[in-house]
C-alpha cells in the first residue's frame, strides 16, 4: 500500500515572513514541497505569537494550501516532538527547516523516491571546500576576544560533511526516537534517530540549500531565485 506523505516545516518567527521575490520565506518553502510531492500534507510549526499573523496572511493573500498548525515548544526538539503527534503511523514524514527556501523540487522528489525503496531514513549532506582550524575562542571581561591555537588534531576535510534538511523518516520510527529525553547533543533529527538506532541513508544535498540567518543570506537567496539557471 502506498504510504501517505507529510512534511513538518519549522518556522522561526519574524525571519520566516521576510519577503523574497514577492513571497514570504515560509510560503516559498511550503510551495517547494507541495509542488514536488502531490498530495503531501503540511504541518506548520510556528511560535505562538506568529500563528495569528500567518493565518491572516494565508487568508488575505489567497494562499490556501491545507495545513495543520502546531505551536512551537521551548526548543526545536520539543517543537518537532509535538508536531509529530499530527502525523499518522505508516506515513513518510519529511522534517524541514522553514528558513531553507532554496531546496529544489528535484532533491525533495529524489529523497521521497529513496524512501519508497524501503529505507528507514534519508539525510542530505554536502561536503566542505573550506580549510579547518582547531582554535579556542577566549573572551575577556572587557568584551574583547582572541583566538588561540588548540592542540587538537585537525579533521580530515574529505570526511567532513554538513547535514541539511529535509530529513525523511517513517513516522512511527522518528516519533519513537523523539520520545527519548532531550539531550543537548541532539543537533538535528538525524542525531535523534541515530541515538535510537534507526539506520540512516545519506544522500548528496545541494550547495544552495542554505539556511537564511543573516541579511546577506537574504540577498543571496534573491539572486539564486532570480537566476535563469534556477
Amino acid at each position: 500500500m502506498e504510504r501517505k506523505t507529510y512534511v513538518i516545516i519549522t518556522a522561526s518567527g519574524q525571519k520566516s515572513f521576510i519577503d523574497i521575490d514577492g513571497k514570504p520565506i515560509l510560503r516559498r518553502t511550503m510551495e517547494i514541497f507541495t509542488g514536488a510531492v502531490p498530495g503531501i500534507r503540511v504541518v506548520t510549526v510556528l511560535p505562538r505569537d506568529y500563528i495569528r499573523g500567518w493565518k491572516d496572511y494565508c487568508l488575505s493573500s489567497g494562499f490556501d494550501v491545507p495545513q495543520e498548525i502546531s505551536e512551537g515548544g521551548i526548543t526545536r526538539f520539543h517543537s518537532i516532538r509535538a508536531a509529530l503527534s499530527k502525523v499518522p503511523d505508516g506515513a513518510i514524514v519529511a522534517i524541514h527547516d522553514g528558513l531553507r527556501p532554496l531546496v529544489s523540487k528535484e532533491l525533495v522528489s529524489r529523497m521521497f523516491s529513496l524512501m519508497d525503496d524501503g529505507r528507514r531514513a534519508v539525510i542530505p549532506v554536502v561536503g566542505s571546500d573550506d580549510s579547518f582550524k582547531s582554535l579556542r575562542l577566549v573572551k575577556f571581561e572587557d568584551g574583547s576576544e582572541r583566538f588561540e591555537e588548540d592542540s587538537q588534531p585537525l579533521p580530515d576535510r574529505s570526511r567532513i560533511w554538513t547535514a541539511q534538511t529535509p530529513q525523511l523518516f517513517i513516522a512511527e520510527d522518528i516519533r519513537e526516537a523523539y520520545a527519548q529525553a532531550y539531550d543537548t547533543a541532539f543537533t538535528d533529527d538525524a542525531s535523534v534517530a541515530a541515538r535510537k538506532g534507526i539506520p540512516l541513508t545519506w544522500t548528496r544535498g545541494e550547495r544552495y540549500n542554505l539556511r537564511i540567518t543573516a541579511p546577506e543570506d537574504v540577498a543571496l537567496a534573491r539572486l539564486v531565485i532570480s537566476s535563469p539557471l534556477r
